[in-house]
């Protein structure tokens, strides 16, 4: 017999799985701090706060996920357990990325190129399951208007994979080290996604 999944319970581990994501930021940030309240490093604060706050991103868009649809099955769930895997490993190479433009982490040209390309790995994994995600809800949803809001956003995600895979390739190729380009280079987002938009709005007569 085949039972229906419970949307309710893959939200729940999900949300478990970013709260502990969360924690494991706090714990290293206790490792790295003074205990004293009067010698707190400003710069490992900032960096404990973007990396905080982009995992509130991340967690917004997987929470957008399950209510713009209420399809769920195997194939979800599993793209939903690596994206949160990889969503745990993503937490580290951003927070040392942000402590390498402050100065808080020392890095030759190798490392940073390095560095770079992992946390555009990790850019792609998180963006791409979201794509495949969207991808996988849109093909079985029978609805039309769900399915072009869906549609929406497989494209519009898949333009975050294309910018993190450019990414990869500068740093890679160690082009504009010196002053960040593989991380200059995401600010081709906000163009590509609102030129996206207008075409999309164009093509299906909606606003997503």
């Amino acid at each position: 017999m085949k039972f229906p999944h419970n949307i309710s319970r893959i939200e729940a581990f999900s949300d478990a799985v970013f709260a502990f994501a969360a924690t494991l930021l706090v714990v290293s940030v206790g490792s790295e701090v003074d205990t004293s309240v009067l010698n707190i490093d400003w710069m490992v604060f900032l960096s404990f706060g973007v990396s905080f706050f982009v995992l509130v991103a991340l967690w917004s868009l997987h929470y957008n996920f399950f209510r713009r649809t209420d399809y769920i099955d195997n194939w979800i769930i599993a793209i939903n357990a690596i994206l949160l895997f990889v969503v745990l490993y993503y937490v580290f190479p951003l927070k040392s990325l942000i402590n390498s433009w402050t100065g808080g982490l020392a890095l030759n040209s190798d490392d940073f190129s390095s560095l770079f390309q992992l946390y555009s790995l990790g850019f792609v994994l998180i963006f791409l399951c979201l794509t495949l995600m969207y991808f996988r809800a849109y093909t079985k949803t029978k609805k039309l208007e769900n399915s072009i809001i869906l549609l929406f956003y497989v494209r519009h995600f898949s333009i975050y994979v294309f910018v993190s895979l450019l990414s990869i390739l500068i740093a890679k190729l160690k082009v504009g080290l010196n002053f960040a380009l593989p991380g200059i280079i995401y600010a081709l987002l906000g163009p590509l996604c609102y030129i996206h938009g207008v075409h999309f709005e164009k093509k299906y007569n909606r606003t997503t």
